[in-house]
C-alpha cells in the first residue's frame, strides 16, 4: 500500500520545483499527496464491481447504514477456498478484510507452506509445555490434542491449514486503503471455557477420541465438506454428545465473529482530498473469511443486539476440576518418586537437594495441606 502511494506520488512529481522556498515545497508535497490519494481511490473504485460475480460460497449481509459484508465460507484445507477468497477480494475491492483468526494464531499468515507443514507435524514436549504454560494444564492438553487432529489432516492431505487466510492477507495488501482485522475470539479463552463446560468423565472421553483419531481423509472429502468445515465437522462428530462443548467452540464464536464483522462494517469518513464536505461518509465494504460451519450462526445473530463481554470471561474451576488437577499432579509426583527410588538413594539425595525441587515440593505440600 505505502509503496503504491509512493509510486503514485513519484509519477506526479514535477521536474522543476525550486528547493529554495520551503513553504512552496511544502505546498507542492501536500498537493502531490492529495493527487496520489485521489488517484489510488479512483483506481480502487474503478475495480470495484457494482454487481460482482462471486463464488457460490459467498453470503452477502448488510447493515442499516448501507454497508455490505461478503462472507466467504471456506474449508480450512481446501485449495478451491483459496481461489474463492482471491476472487471475492478482487471483485469487491473491500475497505476491510476480517479473518477467523486471533492474535495467538496470527503467525500462520507469514509462514510458508513448508514451515507450516513441519510445525503441524512436529508436536513435541516443548509445544506441550508452552501450551500448558499459556493455557493451564487441561486447556493446554486440549490444545495439543486439537493440534494433533489438525496434524492428522495435514499428514493425510499434504496441505497446511489456513491457506485461505494467507491468501486474504496477501490480497488485502494489494487493495488501496484496505485494513486487515483479526475477527476470532482468543483461543486460550475458547479452550478454557470449553474445558470448564465438561465433566471429568467427558474430558477423559474426548481426549481418548482425539488421541486415537486415524481415519483416512481424501481431498474429495475436503471439498464435500465445504458446506461444513472439515476440522469442525470431525470435531462435531466426536463431541456430538457434549452440547456444552459445541456451544463454546462453535456457537459462542459465531456470536463473536458476527460482532467483529459488524464492528468492521461502519461508514467511512472520507478525507478532504476526496470531497468538499468535511465529514462526508460512504458505506464501507467488508470481506469476511470464515469456516463454512460458522456461516449459519453468523447469519442467525446478524440482526441481534450482541454483547461479547460474557463470552470473554473464564468461569472459575469447579471442585471436581480442582480434584482432577490435584490427582494429575499427585500422579506425576508419584512417578517421579518411584523413578528416584529405582535409580538409587544417592541420586535421590542429589535430586532432592536441588533448590528448585525443594521449592516445588514446598509449594506442592502447601497446596495439599
Amino acid at each position: 500500500m505505502e509503496e503504491d502511494q509512493r509510486e503514485a506520488v513519484a509519477s506526479l512529481t514535477p521536474l522543476a520545483v525550486s528547493a529554495d522556498d520551503p513553504q512552496n515545497m511544502s505546498d507542492v508535497q501536500q498537493n502531490l499527496y492529495e493527487d496520489a490519494f485521489k488517484l489510488l481511490w479512483e483506481m480502487k473504485m474503478r475495480k470495484r464491481q457494482g454487481k460482482p460475480n462471486l463464488p457460490d460460497t459467498v453470503t452477502e449481509l448488510g447493515t442499516e447504514d448501507g454497508c455490505k459484508v461478503y462472507l466467504v465460507g471456506t474449508a480450512h484445507f481446501s485449495e478451491s477456498s483459496r481461489k474463492d477468497v482471491v476472487k471475492t477480494i478482487q471483485e469487491v475491492q473491500p475497505d476491510v478484510v476480517v479473518v477467523e483468526l486471533c492474535q495467538y494464531r496470527v503467525s500462520m499468515l507469514k509462514m510458508d507452506e513448508k514451515t507450516l507443514l513441519k510445525e503441524a507435524r512436529e508436536i513435541n514436549l516443548d509445544k506441550l509445555q508452552q501450551a500448558i504454560k499459556q493455557n493451564g494444564v487441561m486447556s493446554g492438553l486440549m490444545q495439543i490434542l486439537l493440534l494433533k487432529v489438525s496434524a492428522h489432516i495435514t499428514e493425510q492431505l499434504g496441505m497446511a491449514p489456513g491457506g485461505e487466510f494467507r491468501e486474504a492477507f496477501k490480497e488485502a495488501g494489494k487493495v488501496p486503503f484496505c485494513k486487515f482485522h483479526l475477527g476470532d475470539r482468543p483461543i486460550p479463552i475458547t479452550f478454557k471455557r470449553a474445558i470448564a463446560a465438561l465433566s471429568i468423565w467427558q474430558k477423559v472421553k474426548l481426549a481418548w477420541g482425539l488421541c486415537f483419531l486415524s481415519d483416512p481423509i481424501s481431498k474429495d472429502d475436503v471439498e464435500k465438506c465445504k458446506q461444513k468445515d472439515l476440522l469442525e465437522q470431525m470435531m462435531s462428530e466426536m463431541i456430538g454428545e457434549f452440547p456444552d462443548l459445541h456451544r463454546t467452540i462453535v456457537a459462542e464464536r459465531d456470536v463473536y465473529l458476527a460482532y467483529m464483522l459488524k464492528q468492521a462494517a461502519k461508514p467511512l469518513e472520507l478525507p478532504l482530498a476526496l470531497g468538499p464536505e468535511p465529514s462526508q461518509q460512504i458505506p464501507s465494504v467488508v470481506v469476511g473469511v470464515v469456516g463454512m460451519g460458522h456461516i449459519p450462526g453468523i447469519e442467525k445473530n446478524w440482526n441481534n443486539l450482541l454483547n461479547i463481554q460474557e463470552l470473554m470471561s473464564v468461569p472459575p474451576p469447579s471442585l471436581a476440576a480442582k480434584v482432577f488437577k490435584f490427582a494429575v499432579k499427585a500422579t506425576l509426583m508419584g512417578l517421579m518418586g518411584y523413578g528416584c527410588y529405582r535409580v538409587g538413594k544417592g541420586t535421590i539425595h542429589l535430586i532432592l537437594s536441588r533448590p528448585f525441587i525443594q521449592s516445588y515440593l514446598h509449594k506442592f505440600t502447601n497446596q495439599i495441606f
